[in-house]
């Protein structure tokens, strides 16, 4: 079901071609006639801040219901961990006293997933703007 308080979502997301074909799929009619909301805001947003492909909304925005976690990096190179959860399911203990298996690490998962894609279609891949696909 999709969510109304999504108006935290952010505007230029990019995803790979590949997760932007079943929305081109899924949702001609509302990438032909219907319009994104000016910028700042997820070009997906309703009027009432719904998500309107929520159904098949890429991947990025599925991981945002869970507790984030991954390595950054300092100027000087001096590794991080960096922690984020979308502010909707912040109610539990904080963030950053979960234990590590109780985030999402970002990075392994989702290098496997690209090499996977690559494999498919046999070499580069290409980014596409979720606010490019209106028009």
């Amino acid at each position: 079901m999709p969510t109304r308080s999504c108006t935290c979502c952010i505007d230029d997301l990019t995803v790979f071609d590949g997760e932007a074909e079943p929305i081109r799929r899924h949702y001609s009619q509302l990438l032909t006639h219907g319009t994104a909301p000016p910028p700042g805001a997820c070009a997906f947003l309703d009027n009432h801040g719904g998500c309107r492909i929520h159904a098949h909304r890429p991947y990025e925005c599925r991981a945002q219901v869970l507790p984030l976690r991954w390595i950054d990096e300092f100027d000087d190179g001096t590794p991080v961990a960096r922690r984020d959860i979308c502010p909707l399911n912040d109610d539990g203990a904080p963030i950053e006293t979960l234990p590590e298996d109780q985030c999402w690490s970002i990075g392994p998962f989702e290098a496997e997933l690209a090499d996977l894609k690559k494999e498919m279609i046999g070499g580069q891949m290409r980014r596409v703007a979720l606010r490019s696909l209106f028009g």
